[in-house]
């Protein structure tokens, strides 16, 4: 890896290293390395360097919602009253507070936000918007849509080797 002014140039290996691990978070440095040509030592050293530039953010598991018994999902869109600074931290401090919300962002179009939300039941998730979003006075509209079916679920990013990549550095 060549540093080049607060960016970094990720070679093949450092790809190679992130599809791998996008595959199954679980493998060993040696794994790795029989994977894709490197000592263990080697995808060490570059996977230490790519946690630590902020590439690889983490490890998780992923769960079976279901299995939780969260059967509902639905993608809320959010409009605020008004766009006012106490508005936008009010509804940010809500969106921290509340563990239905799996996934918020501030959206261009129709809507301010969309919320990814789960919900154990129909009665939850309706709970959830009239007694919980629609309680608060900054909240102008919301607009559900519930989830029929899951089609498809990526839960890592199609990646494609460059021959200079260049990610800036944190």
């Amino acid at each position: 890896m060549c540093i080049i002014k607060g960016f970094y140039a990720m070679d093949k290996f450092d790809w190679q290293i992130i599809q791998a691990l996008q595959k199954n978070g679980r493998l060993t440095n040696q794994e790795i390395g029989d994977l894709i040509g490197l000592s263990a030592s080697q995808c060490s050293r570059r996977r230490q360097l790519l946690e630590q530039k902020g590439v690889i953010l983490g490890y998780t598991a992923r769960i079976q919602q279901q299995a939780l018994g969260l059967e509902f999902t639905a993608m809320i869109h959010i409009n605020l009253r008004t766009h006012e600074a106490k508005s936008q931290q009010a509804f940010q401090e809500l969106i921290e507070a509340e563990d239905n919300i799996q996934d918020a962002f501030s959206i261009s179009g129709d809507a301010d936000f969309i919320l990814k939300v789960v919900a154990e039941n129909l009665e939850e998730l309706s709970q959830f918007v009239t007694e919980r979003l629609l309680s608060y006075n900054f909240i102008g509209h919301i607009k559900s849509y519930i989830f029929l079916k899951k089609i498809k679920e990526q839960n890592h990013f199609l990646i494609k080797p460059k021959s200079m990549s260049y990610h800036h550095s944190q």
